[in-house]
């Protein structure tokens, strides 16, 4: 499984080398963003660094709002936009997968210039009347299923695999949406759903007859892990200490991650990428309280080794601070290697393709899944 890094670099040390890196960048006069919606933490984030941006470098920012996945994503793949602060659809569209299988898009260049890991997580809402000690209890057990959001159907797939469980375990019950999914657990239609731990839909359930609860996924169960994340990679184990029903002072075990996740394309200009993350580091204190969940972007809880790769700026510079070793270094490669196969392949795929849209995301995604197996990577879709 991949492996979050804790850095314990002395702050000292970091700091010498952060002033070092950003002496030499050179921030551009405007930067476009996409993020999510206005009044959401998310693009409160963004504002509160694009204030700092602007104080610090005389940089302006126009931020998009875009309503979802692909309202954000499009704007970055045009070039109409340097970055997106987006959610796991980044991965997917690196990856050309699910809304991004499509003929109009394919695998994306893209790569992380810093992530933010809040307080909250993403686990399974589970009806408090429900008898259940453990995610391997949901068995038999009424699942909500989201039409068309298959983001979250993924989740629920990695979750049910933590206890050695699929779709065909539980009682899959269909809902139009996700809150839909919710009035189905409150009305009795349903027993869980997959969802962040913050959202109103379980804070309405912790408020109803039924009540809320919240299975642990133990850090310590490396079998669960492996299964969970061979499903679904991008998640990591994750104390959560804000959302319905939780005590700060007893975490809950379970999964997130990131949000949101900062990345442009591979060809951003590195002086751009430079300042950027030297600002984010160096500055942490200055806008961490301005937004909330803007403390996740904290140097550690950055995951070195996680499914996205960096911006090769961003490498050199934690490379210059002294952040970076042999096995990030290693599994950056890798990871760059992987998005290089998937982008050839899709380029070969393209040539040839079925006009009819369902044939060519049929047929791209098994050329995608034998490319990688015969380079004996994970396909995961």
């Amino acid at each position: 499984m991949n492996t979050r890094t804790t850095l314990t670099l002395a702050l000292s040390s970091v700091t010498a080398g952060l002033l070092a890196a950003g002496s030499a960048s050179a921030m551009p006069s405007t930067l476009n963003w996409t993020a999510y919606g206005t009044g959401t933490s998310g693009h409160a984030q963004i504002m509160a660094i694009s204030q700092l941006l602007q104080e610090e470098h005389g940089t302006q920012s126009r931020v998009i709002p875009g309503e979802n996945d692909t309202m954000r994503m499009t704007p970055l793949k045009t070039g109409r936009v340097d970055l997106c602060a987006c959610g796991i659809a980044s991965y997917y569209g690196l990856e050309g997968v699910m809304m991004f299988a499509g003929p109009d898009w394919g695998p994306q260049p893209i790569r992380v210039i810093s992530t933010a890991m809040a307080s909250f997580g993403l686990g399974m809402a589970v009806a408090g009347d429900v008898e259940i000690d453990s995610i391997a209890d949901l068995k038999g057990k009424r699942l909500a299923y989201l039409r068309g959001d298959d983001a979250l159907n993924k989740a629920a797939e990695a979750y049910l695999a933590f206890a050695g469980l699929t779709w065909d375990d539980v009682q899959r019950v269909d809902f139009p949406g996700y809150n839909a999914a919710f009035d189905g657990i409150i009305s009795g239609r349903a027993d869980a759903a997959i969802t962040t731990t913050v959202t109103p839909a379980a804070q309405r359930l912790a408020a109803s007859p039924r009540g809320l609860q919240w299975p642990a996924l133990p850090a310590d169960d490396d079998a669960g892990w492996a299964r969970m994340l061979e499903v679904a990679p991008y998640f990591q184990p994750h104390d959560v200490t804000s959302g319905a029903g939780i005590d700060a002072e007893q975490p809950l075990a379970s999964a997130s991650y990131p949000y949101p996740i900062m990345v442009s394309n591979a060809d951003l200009a590195p002086d751009t990428v430079t300042g950027l993350i030297t600002t984010l580091v160096e500055s942490f204190d200055d806008y961490k309280d301005n937004a909330p969940g803007a403390s996740g972007y904290a140097l550690e809880n950055q995951n070195m080794t996680w499914v996205v790769p960096f911006h090769d700026a961003v490498v050199a510079y934690y490379q210059q601070t002294g952040v970076w070793d042999d096995a990030m270094e290693a599994h950056q490669n890798a990871l760059v290697a992987r998005q290089q196969l998937l982008m050839e392949t899709w380029e070969a795929y393209q040539a040839d393709a079925p006009e009819d849209e369902t044939a060519f995301i049929d047929g791209w995604m098994q050329v995608r899944r034998t490319a990688l197996e015969e380079a004996g990577l994970n396909p995961v879709f």
